[in-house]
């Protein structure tokens, strides 16, 4: 059963009402994606949790000179945000409006100067917040739960021997079971039968067929126990249709394997 791609997680994490009721069944039948939505809402659910501020003091305005002396902010950004009445105070304000001893009229009520909302409690922060939060957490998910990558352990380059052109690469790499596979690219197809793949000692007096590449390109399975150091020689050779397992003697492109 294929797994939810990351972006179906996350948009089910961050709206409970998402329209994507295939996604909700599959979560349903599937405990390794619940664990990961499951992860992911928690993230959700405490970035929308206002946080307790009755116990916090605002910092004076020599904090934020710091910060923005530091940080080399621009001018526009240099009043406090957290300075009481920055944003609503001013030659029309209550200090303005009223001389010392003043009595405002008993039919009048007085109008508190509005002040800017702190980050949390602005429109749409939290789901910023929550949607960044997410794909940290996805991010740190997936690291942790992807299979293992091969592991390049040898590579060589592949040149054309007498009265061919063709060229490409060779490497090997592992696996997390421990396995060896050869994986060869040739830039063109130049065998007038077909093409075999070998390993070969350095003197060329010992070889080990890997099977037979019917394009430009193929992936060969390394016999377990079969020591590189010892067949580090990778050739394509050109085969006719004859029946004859041995080698040709017709190499059409080589190379040695080095890690």
């Amino acid at each position: 059963m294929p797994h939810l791609d990351p972006e179906q997680l996350s948009l089910l994490a961050l709206y409970d009402d998402w329209g994507d009721p295939g996604g909700r069944e599959h979560l349903a039948a599937c405990p390794e994606c619940a664990a990961d939505y499951a992860a992911l809402r928690r993230t959700v659910e405490a970035v929308k949790t206002a946080p307790d501020t009755s116990r916090l003091t605002v910092p004076g305005p020599q904090v934020w000179a710091g910060i923005h002396r530091e940080l080399g902010l621009a001018d526009s950004l240099r009043e406090d945000p957290l300075a009481a009445g920055s944003a609503g105070e001013g030659p029309a304000g209550p200090a303005a409006t009223a001389a010392p001893g003043d009595q405002p009229p008993s039919n009048v009520i007085p109008i508190r100067p509005r002040t800017k909302a702190a980050w949390w409690q602005r429109p749409g922060t939290w789901m910023a917040a929550a949607a960044a939060a997410v794909l940290v957490v996805f991010g740190a998910v997936w690291t942790l739960n992807r299979p293992p990558q091969p592991q390049q352990l040898a590579a060589a380059q592949l040149t054309p021997l007498a009265q061919h052109s063709a060229e490409g690469s060779a490497k090997v790499v592992t696996t997390a079971d421990g396995s060896r596979s050869l994986e060869i690219s040739l830039d063109k197809d130049e065998a007038r039968g077909y093409q075999e793949v070998w390993l070969i000692a350095p003197d060329l007096s010992r070889l080990v067929s890997l099977g037979v590449m019917n394009s430009t390109s193929g992936t060969f399975q390394v016999p377990p126990g079969l020591d590189l150091s010892q067949y580090p020689v990778v050739d394509v050779s050109d085969e006719p249709l004859d029946g004859n397992p041995a080698h040709s003697s017709v190499s059409i492109a080589r190379g040695t394997l080095t890690s």
